[in-house]
């Protein structure tokens, strides 16, 4: 009986110490270059649940009367500064839907497509899609997965009705006429904004494809000029089978070789993928003569290679003004905060929200921020 009580306990102390390296390696995983150490990234999407069975550890070892608590104490400590970019700690934050004429309020959301394969169906979605944007009342509104037509006045999704109906003035429709959703619309990425325009461009890398096509705007707010820039960086772009084998997973007791193996090679492509797209971006970013408004769908959580890179120099508008974990993907898990606002350090952010209503794949994000042109 000694020796299965030395065994277990040992056992779990190992275990123990594998998840506090697991969790440090995933918390810090963008000082490790995604062409080399892609596999670490499966780390920094499970820190959260790691986090999860170190404060159990932490609980069991302090009931069993021994020094062993220390293992996951000294893994969160060393973890603290960067579990502030997943976590917040306060479960709530109130969001004044009222704001001065000087806050510029900023939304970013991926619409998919605004439910038009379902549009004949169920008309009713893209009209809550519609009166969700009017009530936030957004000044610049970044979106992404943007089906729509500039040019069909009879197609479902006409541009132009929609800026009038949402109160913008302005907007720039970035798209390639090759990846055309049908045809009267376009797929590509959209920013609207209550602020002239005064200059717009479509950044685009090698291979020419909808994520590696990127889009920014120079707004001008009375005396003012930042650029804005929208982003969509490379989806895992799982199957149907890949999405149900995951949310399966507790279900399916026998193990799918094919589907893991699927599911692996396309995770990988994607972090290989986002690492260059990250790279290019960033310098785009600092070339910039005016100061920054970063929104969109990075696909990746935070403290990833991709996360760190395009935000290094930014500033994160949940980290400084959000609550909880701040999940904006609706399916695989509830810790996936995949979309975000960065801004220049010019910019105080006030307010932050993510809104819950079910009517895309994603949630909308939206911030209320200061510039500071002083």
């Amino acid at each position: 009986m000694s020796f299965f009580r030395k065994f277990t306990k040992r056992s779990l102390m190992f275990f123990n110490v594998a998840i506090a390296i697991a969790y440090l390696i995933g918390m810090y995983v963008e000082y490790f270059h995604p062409s080399r150490w892609w596999f670490f990234g499966l780390f920094n999407t499970a820190a959260p649940f790691l986090f999860i069975i170190l404060i159990f550890f932490l609980g069991f070892w302090f009931f069993a009367k021994r020094h062993y608590p220390l293992i996951s104490i000294i893994a969160i400590l060393l973890a603290w500064k960067p579990m502030g970019h997943l976590f917040k700690f306060k479960l709530s934050s109130d969001f004044n839907i009222n704001k001065p004429d000087s806050t510029i309020r900023i939304m970013s959301w991926n619409v998919e497509h605004f439910n038009i394969l379902e549009n004949k169906i169920h008309p009713e979605v893209k009209l809550q899609m519609q009166n969700l944007i009017i009530e936030n009342n957004p000044d610049i509104a970044c979106f992404q997965e943007m089906v729509g037509s500039d040019e069909h006045t009879d197609a479902i999704n006409y541009v132009p009705y929609f800026a009038k109906a949402m109160n913008f003035k302005y907007y720039y429709y970035c798209y390639d006429a090759n990846e055309d959703f049908d045809r009267q619309h376009h797929f590509g990425k959209i920013i609207f904004s209550k602020y002239p325009i005064i200059n717009r461009r479509a950044i685009v890398m090698e291979p020419r494809t909808y994520e590696n096509t990127f889009a920014y705007v120079d707004i001008l707010k009375e005396k003012d000029t930042f650029r804005v820039f929208s982003i969509h960086l490379q989806s895992l772009r799982f199957s149907e089978e890949n999405r149900k084998y995951i949310e399966d997973a507790k279900e399916n007791k026998s193990l799918d070789i094919q589907q893991s193996k699927s599911i692996i090679s396309r995770y990988k492509g994607a972090v290989l993928k986002r690492q260059k797209q990250a790279d290019y971006l960033h310098n785009e970013i600092i070339q910039s003569k005016y100061p920054v408004i970063v929104c969109g769908d990075f696909n990746d959580v935070p403290n990833s290679y991709a996360y760190s890179t395009i935000g290094k120099g930014l500033q994160n508008a949940f980290v400084k003004k959000g609550s909880a974990i701040g999940r904006t993907f609706s399916s695989i898990s509830p810790t996936l905060r995949i979309d975000n606002i960065f801004l220049d350090k010019k910019f105080d952010v006030l307010q932050f929200k993510n809104d819950k209503k079910k009517l895309s794949d994603h949630y909308p994000i939206v911030a209320d921020v200061y510039f500071n042109n002083k």
